[in-house]
């Protein structure tokens, strides 16, 4: 039997390679060998201020994005986190079983809290909805970059503190599976890749945007002139090839750099040629699949039902581990 996986994503907008380096291409790797799941987690997109009139269309699009990246229905159960009530219900049953101490030491929490100002409850206790999504699977296995870690280790203590209570092994204690592409630098080569800070490249984005965004794309900062040996290792596009370009490719550009007998943008150009390779079957799909929203909506529906069937038997026996009565 496999092992189940769970992983989410939040619909905060457009798709970027960074997404898709750092998440759903690991995701699609996954899917032979795991019993995925996967939600958009719409729920943790409350926590901070958004457009609701848009917020139907970003999860239909983030949806078609999914399904144009191989999560299909054949092969993975996607379905819309709010779907399934059954998250939140898990959540106040975890909650009281947290520290307000342990949930001040969370990292990811002073960043957004600095940057948004005065936190809200939902910012504060969303680690524990997030140990809820996984948990209520009971998932073995959670795909999360170096930045998650200290989350999951939240869920893996809130699962032996459930179990220690009451007196059972009735929640598996999930394991990362840490994703390689852990961190994707946007085009100014110092920040991570963000929609927010301008600094990405869509994933529908045709080959004529992404030509556009690369020459803008900075490089090894030393080299000012044509001329100039650069040092691969310090450029951020080089870095690119690894995700984009074969090993060959790469131990032919890496040392005509060095001796500058190639130039950033010629090895711009390789990268751009490799990347549209690469994404072009996605775009293809996505737009396949942006001409039927309806069915989209559909694939959504059919995998909350799936999902819904899961949290239910959990939350039956989560009640009747705590004592307290489930008359559904």
């Amino acid at each position: 039997m496999k092992k189940r996986l769970f992983s989410g994503i939040q619909p905060s907008g457009e798709l970027h390679i960074g997404n898709y380096l750092g998440a759903i291409q690991n995701w699609t790797r996954y899917l032979d060998d795991y019993e995925c799941i996967y939600s958009i987690v719409d729920y943790h997109s409350l926590t901070i201020p958004y457009d609701h009139q848009a917020m139907p269309e970003r999860i239909l699009n983030l949806a078609m994005m999914l399904l144009a990246c191989g999560l299909t229905p054949e092969r993975c159960v996607l379905f819309r986190q709010s779907d399934v009530l059954e998250h939140t219900a898990l959540s106040w049953i975890l909650s009281c079983m947290t520290t307000i101490n342990y949930l001040e030491r969370m990292i990811q929490y002073k960043e957004k809290a600095e940057q948004h100002g005065a936190p809200n409850i939902g910012l504060f206790s969303y680690p524990i909805l997030q140990s809820a999504d996984i948990l209520l699977y009971r998932a073995g296995t959670v795909p999360v970059g170096e930045d998650q870690l200290q989350h999951l280790e939240l869920s893996r203590d809130v699962a032996r503190k459930f179990n220690l209570r009451v007196e059972s092994d009735y929640f598996p204690e999930p394991q990362a599976l840490l994703t390689p592409a852990r961190r994707v630098l946007g085009l100014d080569g110092k920040q991570k890749m963000s929609k927010s800070l301008g600094n990405h490249i869509a994933l529908a984005d045709d080959e004529a945007t992404i030509t556009q965004k690369m020459k803008r794309a900075v490089t090894d900062t030393r080299r000012m002139r044509r001329s100039d040996p650069g040092e691969p290792n310090d450029c951020n596009v080089f870095s690119w090839h690894g995700f984009f370009s074969s090993e060959a490719e790469r131990e032919d550009i890496a040392p005509r750099c060095r001796s500058a007998e190639i130039g950033c943008m010629d090895c711009k150009k390789i990268l751009i040629q490799n990347m549209n390779a690469q994404l072009e079957p996605i775009r293809e799909r996505y737009a396949e699949w942006a001409s039927k929203p309806a069915e989209v909506e559909e694939i959504l529906h059919e995998g909350a039902r799936k999902a819904r069937t899961i949290a239910q038997e959990t939350l039956r026996e989560v009640h009747a581990l705590l004592g307290l009565q489930h008359q559904y």
